[in-house]
């Protein structure tokens, strides 16, 4: 696919999974990297670039619920994710892409699995850096986490705006982190402003859209259409996957 073509169909795909996140709450950018992917892009291509946009995609957010994140989660999340993250940076710009459609293929049914109601999964500090450790190494190759790291935050003794702004937070260090990473092994996404531009327009518009349609959309129907559009989208990944592997 030759630039222009690329920079409508990103653009677009930017659109309109920032406006099903607004929806959802998260889970759009899951869906806008698998469509990276789905499209051809590589890891250097398309990691840098979606960390960047969902870098300014969760400031915004984190900007609102402020004064509702809990510091301490974000500190434990950092301990794991710095290093983490440099580490594997020189590891992911050379990866097969195939396997990394796989990877991100297992994870979007994975987290389609049934959960455990209000129950954490562990306690604090071990989620938090369990949080962050995941962030650092699969983040890097599959860029979105929110769908398999926001678990590891909901905490029964958290209200509701603690939950949406640590988990902003953190993910927007995690994206901001990647960009950093990415950048030192020679791949920086600021390298691509002809995508990078229109695409955070596209996502902030998305984005605003969604929330404000929000109210006005039967939430179960929209969250059986929502689950319908992961398991396609991964059925795609594993489908090139395979071809790609040469293994159909």
């Amino acid at each position: 696919m030759t630039d222009l073509p690329l920079i409508a169909v990103i653009t677009v795909a930017g659109f309109l999974t920032s406006a099903l996140s607004g929806v959802a709450g998260l889970g759009g950018g899951t869906i806008l990297i698998g469509l990276f992917y789905a499209i051809g892009m590589s890891t250097a291509e398309a990691v840098p670039l979606f960390a960047a946009v969902q870098f300014v995609s969760n400031t915004s957010r984190t900007t609102a619920y402020f004064r509702h994140v809990e510091w301490k989660a974000a500190g434990w999340f950092l301990l794991a994710a710095v290093p983490t993250t440099f580490l594997v940076a020189p590891h992911a710009v050379g990866v097969d892409a195939n396997f990394v459609q796989l990877l991100l293929a297992g994870l979007i049914l994975a987290s389609l699995a049934p959960g455990r109601g209000d129950k954490a999964l562990m306690p604090p500090t071990p989620a938090f850096l369990t949080a962050g450790a995941l962030n650092g190494i699969l983040g890097m190759f599959v860029g979105a986490t929110g769908l398999f790291v926001g678990r590891l935050f909901f905490m029964p003794q958290w209200r509701k705006e603690t939950v949406i702004g640590t988990l902003a937070l953190t993910q927007m260090l995690g994206h901001g982190l990647r960009v950093a990473a990415f950048g030192w092994v020679g791949f920086s996404a600021l390298a691509q402003p002809d995508r990078l531009l229109p695409l955070c327009v596209s996502v902030i518009v998305g984005t605003a859209l969604g929330k404000r349609y929000n109210g006005r959309i039967d939430q179960q129907q929209f969250d059986r259409l929502f689950r319908v559009i992961l398991v396609v989208l991964s059925l795609k990944l594993l489908w090139d996957a395979s071809r790609g592997l040469g293994w159909i």
